[in-house]
């Protein structure tokens, strides 16, 4: 919905000449053909940030749905053919990812790439892109900081925390990878962040109540595991959780683990589990050099009610969205994307659409003035 109104809004420009005999105008076309490859923890919402201004602008897509997670892309195409978009206007492919990833990059007639996924896929995507100089838009992983200063509101802190860690089961490139909480009130949001976590109720998502789902696959499991088990065994303690979960499957308990240190591997990879590792820190710009000591910069989060920090600490921090005494900020109005080795371009907001338009600049001369 968001696009559809928002391609009302591709202007072009009349760009004042300094011939006086001739005009200048700027104006914006579809790229066309657009290749969009999606991934599994969100398949539905995935497909509309990348379909959603690809229609909007006037592009054809091609898109290839996880592996793990095809049939929302199928419900998609048989959605647009009821809905009346003509034949050849989104176009669903499953299979195996290499051989459709790789003709999608080399195919001349796609003009654009647009990947959400890991940044090791990302970049071997950008380097098969380069052969026919595509336009691409890359929204790859993360490892996001989140920081509560000892001027925070804990309670508000907490909420968002929670928000901000365990939805999806702590399956989102935007979910707190990394708690930073400066040292006065350190027990204090450990404590609470402990108890609000040991009250998340875990279950099939289908079924009523229950606040975190499963993990997506046993490997998915075994990854949180060694995460766990690497934190322990550099000195992390275990406030609450730190296994499977009783009711079996690829189901983990919501995982808190105090007295993090720089030195442990989610201090530096990807969680992608409920696992919440929480470091002590002293010094404002202590917390901002170890939030930046990483090579993604997708999501960022801090809790403070010093209006001074909170304009440093935001110029501080090297990432694509920052929020601010909120823990879930992302919306279509906003542009979503970050930087380093996160990604480049932007999905959403008015940004959003842009990715799929080609700029034209047009001199018309001779016009006897």
């Amino acid at each position: 919905m968001w696009f559809a109104e928002e391609a009302r809004r591709v202007y072009g420009d009349v760009v004042p000449s300094p011939w006086a005999d001739r005009r200048i105008m700027v104006t914006k076309e579809p790229v066309g053909v657009i290749a969009a490859i999606t991934p599994w923890n969100f398949p539905s919402s995935m497909l509309a940030r990348k379909i959603g201004p690809a229609i909007a602008a006037g592009c054809t897509s091609v898109v290839k749905p996880a592996s793990q997670t095809p049939y929302s892309a199928l419900a998609w195409g048989v959605l647009a053919e009821e809905a009346g978009l003509p034949p050849g206007v989104i176009n669903i492919l499953t299979g195996k990812a290499s051989e459709i990833g790789g003709e999608l990059t080399k195919n001349p007639l796609v003009k654009k790439m647009t990947f959400t996924g890991s940044t090791e896929i990302g970049k071997v995507l950008i380097r098969q892109c380069a052969g026919t100089v595509k336009k691409v838009s890359m929204e790859l992983g993360g490892n996001a900081p989140f920081i509560v200063f000892n001027d925070a509101d804990i309670d508000r802190a907490v909420e968002g925390a929670i928000a901000a860690k365990y939805r999806n089961s702590g399956q989102t490139c935007v979910c707190t990878n990394r708690f930073y909480v400066q040292s006065r009130v350190y027990k204090q949001f450990v404590e609470k962040f402990t108890a609000a976590a040991e009250k998340l109720v875990v279950g099939p998502s289908l079924e009523g109540g229950n606040d975190q789902g499963p993990l997506i696959d046993e490997a998915a499991v075994e990854k949180v595991e060694e995460l766990v088990a690497d934190a322990v065994k550099r000195g992390g303690n275990i406030t609450t959780g730190g296994g499977r979960h009783e009711i079996g499957g690829t189901f983990f308990q919501p995982t808190v683990i105090a007295d993090a240190k720089q030195r442990m591997r989610f201090a530096k990879e990807e969680i992608f589990g409920p696992v919440a590792p929480i470091f002590k820190f002293t010094k404002e710009e202590d917390a901002i050099k170890m939030a930046n000591d990483t090579e993604f910069g997708l999501a960022c989060y801090f809790y403070t009610q010093d209006l001074g920090r909170a304009f440093r600490v935001m110029e501080g921090l090297k990432y694509g969205l920052v929020g601010v005494n909120e823990g879930v900020i992302t919306t279509p109005e906003a542009p979503f994307g970050g930087v380093k080795e996160s990604g480049l371009g932007a999905e959403g907001g008015a940004q959003g659409i842009h990715e799929y338009l080609d700029t034209k600049y047009v001199c018309i001369g001779g016009l006897g003035l």
